[in-house]
């Protein structure tokens, strides 16, 4: 299998790791970036345990999850001056 950016593989050893996308190609490695939102370098001598895999089954974890904010203190009540009279 040729390697090259952009293509999408799965591990044969590391089915946990999910489907990967390349990133970046080297002379002696490539940069993967797994569903399980880990990129990990390959190294040449290792490209026969990876596999083409359907594009659609690579879904990355996004890298920043929004958090919606908790208000921590409750709040203070306005105190309400008496007009004598």
């Amino acid at each position: 299998m040729t390697i090259k950016c952009g293509k999408v593989v799965s591990h044969t050893v590391a089915q946990a790791w999910g489907t990967g996308k390349v990133v970046e190609v080297g002379p002696v490695s490539a940069t993967i970036l797994f569903s399980d939102g880990v990129t990990r370098k390959i190294a040449s001598s290792h490209y026969t345990n990876l596999l083409p895999a359907d594009p659609a089954s690579f879904v990355p974890i996004p890298e920043v999850i929004p958090v919606a904010k908790v208000r921590v203190a409750a709040k203070r009540v306005k105190k309400v001056k008496q007009v004598e009279i």
